[in-house]
């Protein structure tokens, strides 16, 4: 009878080396807000690993608390389990250091802020520190929606790599995403984020580079229109949007859509699109502005075009005050 030969199995597997590395393994975010968060838990929940960057530990353990109750608010609405939620938070990493996104395939900047021209120069700057820690063939993205790739992209040393990429993330079943070739971006950039975009479930747009692309200057004209409509008093509020709604079969009004993106992003939207191309259609109307200097800003501070409870909620109240008409 032979000799049985016994081999330990280990060393015909494969090694962590060896093993094959999907393209999107490994997801960036700079500035985890809102819409970093948004786009965090679209990429995690995919199974894809996600780590954003914040300016302290403060933004990053709000941004870990605010995803936790948007995870159980899912779980209350029989959206997920609990043990969904538990394997979605351990893809997600928060850091201070962009030395963290050195094995990220894609790094995708979520910035705010309040001016066009220093929004243009912190994006510049932080997209100058990803470059330092990225590897060469990293993907360097922007969700920007007034401000274009090529000028963002113009100081780093791979342009070609730069690409914009704007996730909407104010529609509840929104699924597409706009992607902008700037004037460097290769063909395989732009192939590889289409990838990426069927990759977490949406149907990439392939969008010539403009400021506000399509869906904000689309957005920024009808809300500008429906205040129009509101002030010559046409129509109340609530009409205006009960007739958008019903009429048009869009999920939310103008005035509701307002209050859920921000009435002080709404505004940085139509400024920087005036800025751009000088048309009154996009310059922000006084009633916006109004509510903005009063501190009314929309579901994030509870009251702006309408009040809202502290989940949310629209409440029955259509004005918030009656003098602000007249």
């Amino acid at each position: 009878m032979s000799e049985i030969k016994i081999e330990p199995i280990e060393k015909y597997g494969l090694s962590e080396k060896a093993k094959p590395k999907s393209q999107f393994a490994t997801i960036g975010i700079v500035g985890c807000g809102n819409t970093g968060q948004s786009i965090a838990l679209m990429v995690a929940s995919k199974g894809i690993e996600v780590v954003f960057l914040e300016l302290d530990q403060n933004k990053i353990d709000q941004a870990f608390q605010e995803i936790t109750e948007e995870l159980d608010n899912r779980i209350n609405h029989w959206g997920m389990t609990e043990g969904d939620k538990r394997s979605i938070l351990s893809r997600i990493k928060g850091t201070l250091d962009y030395a963290d996104f050195k094995n990220c395939d894609l790094v995708i900047e979520s910035i705010l802020s309040r001016t066009r021209e220093a929004s243009r120069d912190i994006r510049k700057e932080v997209f100058k520190n990803i470059e330092k820690h990225v590897s060469e063939h990293a993907i360097i993205a922007t969700n920007s929606t007034t401000l274009v790739i090529t000028e963002l992209a113009s100081e780093l040393k791979n342009k070609d790599r730069c690409i914009s990429l704007h996730v909407s993330t104010t529609a509840p079943m929104a699924s597409t995403i706009e992607i902008v070739k700037g004037l460097h971006t290769t063909n395989e950039v732009c192939e590889d984020v289409r990838k990426f975009a069927k990759l977490i479930g949406k149907t990439p747009i392939h969008v010539q580079e403009s400021p506000g692309l399509i869906t904000a200057r689309l957005f920024v004209s009808l809300i500008s229109e429906a205040c129009d409509v509101l002030m010559e008093r046409v129509a109340d509020m609530e009409s205006i949007d009960f007739s958008m709604k019903n009429g048009l079969g869009l999920p939310l009004g103008p005035f509701e859509m307002a209050d859920k993106i921000g009435l002080d992003r709404v505004i940085r939207w139509m400024d920087n699109l005036y800025e751009e191309f000088g048309d009154q259609k996009y310059k922000s109307p006084p009633f916006l502005k109004r509510l903005v200097r009063a501190g009314y800003l929309g579901r994030k501070t509870h009251k702006g075009s309408y009040e809202y409870d502290e989940h949310g909620k629209k409440l029955n109240t259509t004005i918030l005050d009656a003098n602000i008409h007249n």
